[in-house]
């Protein structure tokens, strides 16, 4: 795994504003193709098989929760725990996740968490570095075939009728992944139709969820989390199960920082995980407080060699759990010193492919570069 200098591209804008990923440039840089990661093909087997390994065994874990009935360690409301349930036992369709691993190439990728209910990071991973491959390497490989799996995978979704897309308004990382999703959905064959998530309301005469125009809604693909949904004024309508969701319910268990410490329970000293606990005083050394939701690296605490990085934010109510120390690798050019994180896309059950994150702190966040990758045998 080596990090290497490259001069960008003319024009890269301006192909990725055609593609839709108008927001390469938020932040000031986020989009970075002054640097690429390079793989050998061994090396990209071994993330496949990780990633896949843990998919499998998350999966576990979740039937593990359900069977001991371990719901209100995930801090999941409880008239949503039968929702939960119904959804795992019918096995509602999932389309996609993405697992965040710390590794340099070499030993066994650690799991530091999954983001299986709205990851994004999807039109950077899938198409803009696709594109870059194909101008800048064209004779080199890349671990990428999310786009076609997104299509297959649709394509098993048993849903009739209009299928909607919906996320929060004014968020344009978040349109730009809901509107890429959305045209994978398209070439599978849906009619589809998009629009914020503050245009959805409740109809009481029919008993259904209605869009913008008044249209019921039978599917939803939502790109918003069930920890806010289930806080939601309308949320008790979801209890009767009005339309399909999509992520299901279900994944309210895997999406949730709680998954941690199951998985070391079910699977200790398996070498692609940390040692992870509910209780702090179960582990020792350098170590990671986590809250049971965070997002976009925010409250994450690293107590590491007598020193504590924090970020602020808004979670940590839920609760936390406490994961052993694994440091993204750094690499430093004398120029832009970045901790690398990986993140591994699943679709259905495989493995798709990686998208890969930089920081100047060891703590991954919305600010965090995006860096393209290719692979040669």
């Amino acid at each position: 795994m080596i990090r290497t200098s490259l001069t960008p591209r003319a024009g890269w804008q301006q192909q990725f504003d055609s593609l839709g990923f108008s927001y390469h440039s938020i932040d000031g840089l986020y989009w970075d193709e002054r640097y690429a990661y390079c793989f050998n093909s061994e090396q990209i087997d071994v993330l496949e098989q990780a990633t896949l390994d843990l998919h499998q065994m998350s999966l576990q874990a979740v039937d593990h929760v359900m069977r001991h009935g371990m719901q209100d360690r995930f801090a999941i409301p409880a008239q949503f725990w039968s929702l939960v349930e119904e959804s795992w036992r019918e096995k509602e369709f999932s389309l996609y996740g993405r697992f965040d691993l710390s590794w340099d190439g070499s030993g066994a990728p650690k799991m530091l968490e999954y983001n299986a209910d709205t990851p994004t990071g999807l039109v950077e991973s899938s198409v803009a570095q696709w594109y870059w491959l194909q101008d800048v390497f064209p004779d080199a490989d890349q671990f990428n075939s999310l786009h076609e799996k997104l299509i297959t995978q649709w394509k098993k979704f048993s849903g009739k009728g209009l299928l909607h897309f919906t996320c929060a308004a004014e968020n344009e990382e978040d349109e730009g992944n809901l509107s890429y999703l959305r045209d994978t959905a398209i070439q599978a064959g849906f009619a589809t139709k998009q629009c914020a998530i503050e245009q959805l309301g409740w109809d009481q005469k029919q008993g259904v969820f209605v869009d913008d125009a008044d249209i019921s809604i039978q599917n939803l693909f939502k790109l918003y989390p069930w920890e806010w949904l289930c806080r939601e004024e309308f949320a008790a309508h979801l209890l009767t199960r009005p339309m399909t969701i999509i992520e299901p319910a279900w994944k309210m268990i895997l999406s949730n920082k709680a998954i941690l410490p199951v998985l070391w329970e079910l699977f200790p000293h398996h070498p692609n995980l940390l040692p992870a606990y509910f209780d702090a005083w179960r582990i020792s050394g350098n170590h990671v407080k986590k809250p049971l939701y965070s997002r976009e690296g925010e409250n994450i605490s690293i107590y590491a060699d007598g020193e504590v990085l924090h970020t602020t934010g808004e979670y940590g109510a839920e609760g936390y759990v406490y994961q052993a120390y694994a440091p993204q690798p750094k690499f430093d050019d004398g120029i832009t010193p970045a901790y690398t994180s990986i993140g591994a896309w699943v679709v259905g059950d495989e493995a798709a492919g990686i998208g890969i994150r930089e920081d100047e702190t060891l703590i991954t966040k919305n600010t965090s570069r995006f860096i393209p990758h290719y692979f040669i045998d």
